[in-house]
This record gives C-alpha cells, structure tokens and sequence, in this order.
C-alpha cells in the first residue's frame, strides 16, 4: 500500500450556539501592552449573530492505492500550506503504515519547524496516519497502541470563553457543569501583572467564587496561559491557596524554564503546563529542571501522536502526570485509553473548543455524566458528517 495522494479539503458550515459563544477571553502574553490588553473575545469574529457561529475548518486526507484513507484536523489554512508544499512531498509514495519512519522524514526534512506552524503540521499528518492505520487494521487506534487500558476515563471541563467576570456567571455556570457530573472544572484567569491590584482582585474572586460554589470536594484548575510572571505568580499563589487548587498552568511562556522551577519549588500545589511546547526534546527541559508536575502537550501540536506517546513514555520514568491539552478529544482520547491510569488519569474536554473541533464530524466524542466512555469506530473517529458542510472545497498552494 502506498501514498497516491495528500487532499486538503477546506469545510465550511454554521453552528447554531445559544448566545454569543466566546464571552471572555482569557488573559494574554500580548497584555503587557494596553492596546492589547482591552481588547475583544478570542474567535469572536465567527459570531454570524446571536445564534450562529460560521465554523471554516480544513482537513488533510492521505489516500492510498489500496482505497484506504485517513483524516486529520481541524487544521487552519496556514498549517494546510506547509502540508501541501514541504510535507506532501516527502509522504508521497511510500508506506503509510510506516508512522515511524515517516515522522522521522518529515521532522529530519524540516530544519527550521522543529517547532511552532510547521510541528503543529506534522502533528495533524501523524494523527492522519495513525487514523489511517486504524482503518485499514479495522481497529480503534488504542488498540494499537496498546490499550484499552480502562472503559471510561474522567473528564474536567475546561471553560475557556465563558464569563469569568461575572461572580453571579461564574457560580451559575461552575454549578451547572457540576450538576452534568464533572467532579472538576478548569477556568481562565482574565488579569495578569499589568492590571494591577485591581486584577489581583477579580483573579482572587473568581477562584473564591468558585471554591464556594463547588463546594469542598470538586477539583478546581487554574490556567494563566503563559502570561504571567515569577513574582506575579508567587503573589496570587499566596492570594489563592486557601483555596486548594488542583493545579496552576502555564504561568509564564515555555522557554521561561528557570521560572517553571522556581515557582513549583515554592508554591504548595502542582504546576502544569507546556501545552505551547513540542516535542520529545522540548519536554525533557521540562522534566529534567524538575519544572512540573503535570505535562499537558497537545497532541495536534506537540507532533502527533507518535510523539506524544514518547513523551509520555518518557514522563513515567519521573512519575510525572500527562494530561494533553483538550481541544482534540477525539485524539485524545485513543492516547489517554492507551496510557496506564497512573500517568493520565483524567482528560481535558475544552467545552466551547470542541463544540467547533468537532462540529464536522460524524461520530464526535463527548463526555456523559463527566467521564468519556472508550470509543469503538475504527482509527480516530474522523469521517466527516456531510449534513454538517454547506460547503467545501480542495485547497490548492
């Protein structure tokens, strides 16, 4: 069996949202700056109107001369541009049962996207493999990587784009994700250093708000998202403790690994993170600084999920937790039925991201009563729903 082609179909359709679907966006590396940091909801610009969200989303697709063929995706057009010019070429012709090889190729190919776009690319055409793979062995992709180790895995909401200004809002929403069964909840903090006290305050009230509402027993999760700093974060961690965070993530940019170290030696709860790094190599900084206590790579990001596994291979030797980032449940859920419940015990369900991650597709995954069961479709899961794409075209570089 052999690559005949590499077809990047661009997808158009419109979901139908209850209310404006980002109301907030989250704090922001760029919010040192004051024009920046007031600025509009992430992905607010896709709001048709009150109720519709327009949703474009590219897809690659391997095709092979046995008919077989494999998805990956959502991609955005600029991740399809390097698939098609300086991935494509490489893929073409050969194996594509031979995952290893091929990552290998196309990471040894492109000496200048050890990271960043041209990673994220490879990334999408490794989880296209793999769900070709999957397809022509009739099996779910777990099963090849050597699970199921478990039925059902536990899920944490992630909610990102909800209002986390709003106390009322906050405690509304935290309680009504509750009463769906998620026993954890992850929230995005809103003000970094450059807000001043005034941020501290409303970052403390949301994390206040939310212990209140949630009661005692239910995890609560923190992400800064890379934006703040060292003594920033030493002053909200002391703000916020009483509070009993699972963990805080990603409290400054990933080459900041100095602070990574410093900020898990002093504080007295876990640090995640690493969800912008990639790779093998990216991590073990990560690992061998002692900067975390839970690795979260994206497995659409970080190089797939060839990648990933090594990663997680790699992290088990230090007992360290790997819990990826969520937006791609679909994937991500193959990699978490594969690992021993010791690394990842939980999984991350980003609930407005997958709302559009996985508008397109026909067997989407999501939890019920706060855990996802083990799927059963053959790859990844990543047939596309026809119903759902008013239209579509080939992406032609």
């Amino acid at each position: 069996m052999k690559i005949t082609n590499v077809k990047l179909r661009k997808v158009s359709g419109v979901l139908e949202t209850e209310g404006t679907l980002w109301e907030e966006r989250l704090v922001m590396p760029l919010d040192i700056y004051p024009e920046y940091r007031n600025g509009g909801t992430h992905g607010g610009e896709n709001q048709i109107d009150e109720n519709h969200y327009r949703v474009d989303a590219a897809f690659v697709q391997i095709e092979t001369d046995d008919g077989v063929i494999g998805i990956g995706g959502p991609i955005p057009d600029h991740h399809a541009y390097i698939i098609a010019n300086s991935l494509a070429p490489i893929i073409m012709g050969k194996d594509p049962t031979a995952t290893e090889l091929l990552w290998d190729q196309m990471h040894r190919s492109q000496v200048h996207g050890r990271q960043g776009e041209t990673m994220m690319a490879i990334s999408a055409v490794d989880c296209a493999l793999w769900d070709l793979k999957g397809r022509w062995l009739n099996q779910p992709v777990y099963r090849l990587l050597g699970g199921p180790t478990r039925s059902s895995i536990p899920a944490y909401a992630s909610m990102l784009g909800f209002d986390v200004l709003d106390a009322g809002k906050v405690a509304a929403r935290s309680q009504e994700f509750q009463a769906k069964g998620y026993r954890a909840q992850k929230w995005f903090f809103r003000h970094g250093p450059q807000s001043g006290v005034e941020g501290i305050k409303k970052n403390v009230e949301l994390v206040r708000t939310l212990r209140e509402s949630l009661g005692e027993d239910d995890d609560i999760m923190l992400d800064a998202w890379q934006s703040w700093d060292y003594q920033y974060t030493m002053r909200m961690a002391e703000e916020i403790s009483e509070y009993r965070p699972r963990w805080l993530e990603e409290v400054a940019m990933p080459d900041r690994i100095d602070t990574y170290a410093q900020v898990r030696a002093s504080v007295p709860f876990p640090l995640s993170g690493a969800e912008h790094e990639y790779t093998r190599w990216g991590f073990k900084r990560f690992i061998e600084t002692g900067a975390l206590d839970v690795l979260q790579p994206d497995i659409y990001w970080a190089g797939g999920i060839s990648e990933v596994t090594k990663i997680a291979a790699y992290a088990s030797v230090y007992d360290l937790s790997v819990i990826p980032h969520g937006h791609s449940t679909n994937a991500g859920i193959h990699f978490s039925a594969s690992q021993s419940p010791a690394t990842t015990w939980i999984q991350e369900y980003l609930v407005k991201w997958n709302q559009i991650h996985q508008f397109f597709l026909a067997d989407p995954v999501t939890p019920v009563n706060g855990v996802i069961h083990i799927p059963d479709h053959v790859g990844i899961g990543m047939d596309l729903d026809p119903a759902k794409i008013d239209t579509e075209i080939e992406l032609k570089f």
